[in-house]
């Protein structure tokens, strides 16, 4: 059954049929509404100046918002609960954005997962883009500055230069076609998670999750999306330390494939081919 859908003419359908699809479908705009839950993970540590803008922007239409609060010593939490009283805490226990997008990941319950930064770098209203490449059949929607119609305003040429270099590392190592690499705005099918199985604690895991979803097989969609300046505070990145941090993940990942292809291959012995029959029959 699709995702998406154009309801029917109310006079079309009995009244207890409408009132189903009122109820499970989701409207997002007059005429399209979706069934799957969307989640919408938000890691932040003192964030409360930047939480207004980033809100603002979120389609009332989502099924929750799941904010990892990273030992915020500003009112992130307080201002996050007064923009949206339903929104979910959760407390980060470790350090790291990968620990913080893993924490926020296990708290959604919707099947569709949304990564946005909490400081006012990425536009809320993009997330239609992203849900629609997913029910469209992609199972990762992945956000791309530099695919056509993206942008940005917040790289430096030194981070330009780094992205696109390690961008093309990638997709020769690994057969991807990414025309970005490290850009935290993606979206996903929840189910996913199963394929990729996530241990990346650091801003890296952007890129693992982008190596992971190439190696497990899945359906990637890059989804144009134009990323702005932080609005308030100063940035953690720091292009040669977080550089670095990225290629070692790449490299890690070409090991781990060469060492699966040397593995020797599982032998069978007739017993148990015969039994393993005997329970198929």
């Amino acid at each position: 059954m699709s995702s998406a859908l154009r309801p029917a003419a109310a006079e079309q359908q009995p009244a207890s049929q409408s009132a189903r699809i009122v109820e499970n479908y989701r409207p997002i705009s007059s005429h399209l509404a979706i069934a799957p839950p969307v989640s919408v993970v938000i890691p932040a540590m003192n964030e409360a100046e930047n939480l207004p803008h980033v809100f603002k922007t979120l389609p009332d239409w989502i099924h929750e918002v799941v904010l990892v609060d990273g030992n915020s010593t500003d009112d992130t939490v307080k201002v996050a609960r007064e923009l949206w009283p339903d929104v979910k805490v959760v407390q980060q226990v470790g350090k790291g954005k990968g620990d913080a997008l893993i924490s926020g990941f296990a708290a959604c319950t919707g099947d569709i997962i949304v990564m946005v930064d909490a400081d006012g770098s990425a536009n809320g209203e993009e997330i239609v883009s992203y849900v629609s490449a997913l029910v469209s059949g992609a199972d990762f929607a992945k956000g791309s500055r530099f695919a056509n119609g993206g942008g940005t305003d917040d790289m430096t040429p030194i981070r330009k230069l780094g992205n696109r270099v390690l961008c093309a590392v990638v997709n020769a190592k690994f057969g991807a076609r990414y025309t970005d690499l490290c850009y935290g705005y993606n979206a996903f099918w929840r189910h996913c998670l199963d394929s990729i199985s996530l241990d990346c604690t650091g801003f890296e895991i952007e890129t693992l999750m982008n190596i992971r979803v190439v190696k497990a097989g899945l359906r990637v969609q890059e989804v144009p999306s134009h990323e702005y300046l932080r609005i308030h505070g100063v940035s953690n990145l720091r292009a040669v330390r977080d550089g670095l941090r990225v290629l070692k993940v790449i490299m890690k990942e070409k090991g781990v494939r060469r060492a699966a292809r040397r593995r020797p291959a599982v032998t069978l012995n007739v017993k148990s081919v015969q039994s393993a029959r005997g329970e198929l029959s």
